[in-house]
């Protein structure tokens, strides 16, 4: 399994241009700067351990195309994965796409939560794994996760970052 290297995300654009592209308010707005730590008082007590929130793009996949275009059988060996990494579906969702489109499909965990889209047409998905490890340290579980859709989808190149949260 490759080591996931844990990076410090920082906005690439400001504020404005991040809350109103182009003219346009997106209905977000700031609450304290996100180039500081939050104050202790604030995490205090939160939880000991923090969790872990995997995000990776994947390029020129290689694997059974089946994977990018049938929602149902993504939708089970998904729901496999999350059993096999020790952890808890509560709720899931996949939408597979008309036309030869691809899938976009959610995984509720009672640890947080699983997603992944594909374009089949570009050979590309995006997934996301996050984790909380609120009573046990779930941050193994997660890069299980998301080691074992790695070996589901086969890129070519992959470009990932991951982010510890409290």
């Amino acid at each position: 399994m490759r080591s996931l290297k844990l990076k410090k995300v920082r906005p690439v654009a400001t504020e404005t241009e991040t809350l109103h592209k182009n003219g346009d308010h997106l209905g977000l707005r700031v609450v304290g700067d996100s180039d500081e730590e939050p104050p202790a008082s604030a995490v205090r007590g939160v939880k000991d351990t923090p969790g872990l929130h995997v995000m990776g793009d994947l390029y020129n996949v290689t694997c059974d195309n089946e994977f990018m275009v049938n929602a149902e059988l993504l939708k089970e060996h998904c729901l496999k994965l999350v059993s096999d990494a020790g952890l808890s579906s509560v709720g899931d969702f996949f939408h597979q796409f008309g036309g030869g489109g691809g899938v976009t499909g959610m995984i509720v965990l009672a640890e947080s939560h699983m997603s992944l889209h594909t374009w089949p047409e570009k050979n590309y998905v995006t997934v996301d794994v996050y984790v909380c490890s609120y009573s046990q340290d779930n941050r193994p579980r997660a890069k299980q996760l998301y080691q074992s859709l790695l070996d589901t989808f086969k890129p070519e190149f992959e470009k990932s970052h991951a982010v510890e949260r409290l």
